[in-house]
């Protein structure tokens, strides 16, 4: 921290702290908060961050009056913190990434305590984690990925699924293994989830297979809304439990 002007001390602010911080610089710019919710702000700047765009960088990009607030605000909120010497969750991860950048000698150091990375959940790693990553792993080449890019969901948090789709082009030298076959599931249900995700645009071919024994079959109920759906839910576990069915063999 203090390579960029923080003491070593700081403080991680969390989500509400985070979010007042951007309902006071609304209002010290003038702005509505009830026009731009602090939240919903708040969720951009975060989105900018994992982006590893800076305040002068997002500002550059604005293209209407929305992104122009935003931008002010995010100068705003991080000079703020600055001035706290506070720093948020996206911090965390873009400044360790700017000091890395900007210090070799840092970057020497923590390659040397990190000689093994593994990566879980690789599908969900977002562009400010790949280029950590990058950095860690990028001279002793010892990193080791698990991921599924058929399983990736969190688009709406940043999670770039370009991060795993193109891993065998960004480490040329890794050798990727298949893991096909589940434990879980019955033959049934993965012949549904195969027939599934075999329409999404981009992924990787793999085939599942099971030795676990015939089960029922797959049923579908469609719902107008997420209310509608838990109601069934709810009814449908009751039924159960009316057939005799142990509450302990119910999951949902």
């Amino acid at each position: 921290a203090p390579r960029l002007g923080y003491r070593s001390n700081i403080t991680i602010y969390d989500d509400a702290d985070q979010v007042r911080v951007v309902k006071a610089v609304l209002e010290d710019l003038g702005r509505d908060p009830k026009r731009f919710s602090p939240r919903g702000v708040h969720s951009q700047i975060s989105n900018a961050k994992n982006q590893l765009i800076t305040p002068d960088e997002y500002l550059a990009r604005v293209s209407n009056f929305y992104d122009q607030t935003v931008a002010e605000v995010y100068q705003g909120y991080q000079k703020r913190l600055h001035a706290s010497n506070a720093m948020d969750f996206d911090d965390m991860l873009m400044v360790t990434v700017q000091v890395f950048e900007r210090f070799p000698e840092a970057l020497e150091r923590w390659r040397k305590a990190f000689r093994y990375v593994l990566v879980d959940e690789y599908q969900d790693t977002n562009h400010a984690q790949y280029r950590l990553l990058q950095l860690l792993a990028g001279q002793h080449r010892n990193l080791c990925a698990v991921g599924d890019p058929d399983q990736s969901i969190y688009a709406f948090r940043g999670a770039d699924i370009r991060n795993i789709l193109e891993f065998e082009t960004d480490f040329k030298d890794a050798k990727v293994v298949k893991l096909e076959e589940n434990y879980r599931s019955t033959p049934e249900i993965l012949a549904a989830a195969s027939a599934v995700i075999a329409n999404n645009r981009r992924r990787h071919d793999k085939a599942l297979w099971t030795k676990n024994e015939a089960g029922a079959a797959v049923t579908v109920e469609e719902a107008p809304d997420e209310r509608a759906e838990a109601r069934w839910v709810v009814r449908r576990v009751v039924e159960l439990a009316q057939e005799k069915v142990s509450y302990k063999d119910i999951a949902v």
